[in-house]
């Protein structure tokens, strides 16, 4: 049994190291090239498009706290109330705590509950229909960045993916060559679920990182992740808390440019 404790022992003290890894070193990499900021310096105008309300806290966290710590303008464009449970209405309202939790003002969120575009593994979303919607939101609101799931869609879920699949066909059909668009890349389970321990493996690759377009975006504040993710009360079961704790997107991000 010795051992046991032993491991326990030297596993804490890593996670404990890793963290402090984490929030010692600089928010962005690599700093030297890559940066979110605009070509002429200019602070951004950002929208992140994400399915589910609590898609932000379990996922994006360390971007959003990012971009706010850099005086950049985020909009959330959420495209359904998540109302597969029939909570949608309780959903809408937590992703405005949330968003308090990220300083992020009601005005600069959007909740859709279009009939055609509602939560489920079994709805599939029409790509044409999300272009457009998120096409209106660029313009209403002047946006030079987008942000969103990568193709695999973090967790898989099939919503997730259809967005994704939506902002690249707008990305080439129609998006203005001066807005930026960036994918949050999906890990394996193994590094998904290893917290701040995939910092090393991050930081391995990060010399990569500046031939790919690629950025790591690293949470200087985890708890406010935990402290967002906890306005979501509906969703607050026990393996969501693990979730939370065990996740290495509550530690950081890693955007690819989609060219």
């Amino acid at each position: 049994m010795g051992w046991i404790w032993v491991g326990l022992a030297l596993l804490i003290s890593l996670w404990a190291i890793s963290i402090s890894r984490v929030l010692s070193l600089p928010s962005c990499l690599p700093s030297d090239k890559y940066s979110l900021s605009s070509r002429s310096g200019k602070k951004r105008n950002v929208l992140l498009v994400m399915a589910h309300p609590d898609d932000e806290s379990m996922f994006f966290s360390p971007t959003i706290n990012y971009l706010v710590s850099e005086g950049h303008l985020i909009h959330l464009l959420c495209i359904s109330v998540g109302n597969a449970d029939g909570l949608g209405n309780m959903r809408k309202e937590e992703l405005y705590r949330a968003c308090t939790v990220f300083k992020i003002p009601s005005e600069q969120i959007k909740i859709l509950d279009d009939p055609n575009l509602q939560d489920g593994f079994s709805n599939k979303w029409d790509h044409d229909l999300l272009a457009g919607v998120i096409e209106e939101h660029i313009k209403m609101w002047s946006i030079d960045m987008v942000i969103t799931f990568d193709k695999c869609g973090v967790s898989g879920h099939p919503n997730h993916r259809d967005v994704h699949h939506a902002v690249r066909k707008l990305q080439y059909e129609n998006l203005q060559k001066d807005i930026d668009t960036w994918e949050l890349i999906s890990m394996t389970i193994l590094r998904k679920y290893s917290g701040p321990l995939t910092i090393w493996i991050s930081l391995f690759f990060s010399s990569w990182y500046q031939t790919r377009d690629m950025l790591l975006l690293l949470n200087r504040d985890p708890f406010k992740s935990y402290d967002a993710m906890s306005q979501h009360k509906s969703q607050w079961v026990w393996f969501r808390k693990l979730f939370v704790v065990f996740s290495s997107y509550t530690y950081m991000n890693t955007l690819r440019k989609i060219n």
